[in-house]
């Protein structure tokens, strides 16, 4: 399949991108001391299918993978980095919170992320979570056409390092449509001008994933959920864009 989308794909998904974020602005809301991520994740499928779509990590089985992920979101508590598989241990004050969900409508997917406070969070914990969105937003301004997708991993490993942070390097943004990872693979860390060239009409995910400590990690003996391998917290954030001639265009942005 093409990593050139046609016209018709284009407005499929803008539609699916408005339909993502307005699900998972509604499941923000309820991340609240009490409610646990099981209740968090039957809310996200409710809301997605009462829209007539439908909810595309659920069932899926990445390569390698014994057995098909169980849920419609993942949802990531503090040193969890991403895949964490719902469970039915309440949010308490303090937590921060990864939730990482995708969309299929008309045939064509979408995928977002978030990371929020449990109500009130410490300070290193709220700078992790502002400097993970902000390596978001500067990776978005630098995918543009004619440069390349170094430049992305580029822009997001300045901002990231230079508030003390870590990149996980295994994980990373990644092209999207018709599956939920297409090509290019989008690595959080690069050089500028290094691989492949960004063109009009490309659909990618951009998704710096950030950890408080060390870059490394462990995957859970569930096959699903990573965690940090020295126990600290880590955030990710993630947006679905278009490429267009002029600048890019997020198609999972923040409603009013």
């Amino acid at each position: 399949m093409s990593i050139i989308k046609t016209e018709r794909e284009i407005n499929i998904a803008r539609e699916s991108g408005r339909r993502l974020a307005a699900v998972l602005y509604k499941v923000i809301l309820k991340v609240v001391p009490g409610v646990t991520p099981k209740e968090i994740d039957a809310y996200a499928e409710k809301l997605i299918r009462e829209g007539g779509d439908e909810p595309v990590f659920l069932g899926y089985k990445p390569s390698g993978a014994k057995t098909p992920y169980p849920a419609t979101m993942c949802i990531s508590v503090n040193n969890e980095v991403v895949h964490g598989i719902p469970k039915n241990t309440a949010f308490k004050k303090g937590d921060i919170v990864s939730l990482d969900i995708g969309l299929k409508h008309k045939g064509f997917i979408t995928d977002m992320a978030r990371t929020v406070p449990v109500g009130s969070i410490d300070k290193k914990a709220q700078k992790l979570i502002s400097t993970t969105e902000e390596a978001l937003a500067r990776g978005i301004v630098a995918a543009r056409v004619g440069a390349h997708i170094g430049d992305i991993g580029h822009a997001i490993e300045a901002h990231i390092k230079k508030n003390k942070f870590s990149i996980v390097e295994e994980l990373g943004g990644h092209g999207v449509g018709q599956k939920i990872h297409e090509e290019p693979h989008i690595p959080n860390y690069g050089k500028k001008g290094a691989g492949a060239e960004i063109i009009e009409g490309m659909v990618l995910a951009l998704e710096p994933i950030v950890n408080e400590g060390s870059r490394y990690v462990v995957l859970h003996s569930d096959g699903y959920t990573f965690k940090t391998k020295d126990g600290k917290r880590s955030a990710h954030f993630e947006d679905t864009i278009l490429i267009t001639k002029n600048r890019p265009e997020v198609l999972t942005k923040n409603l009013p």
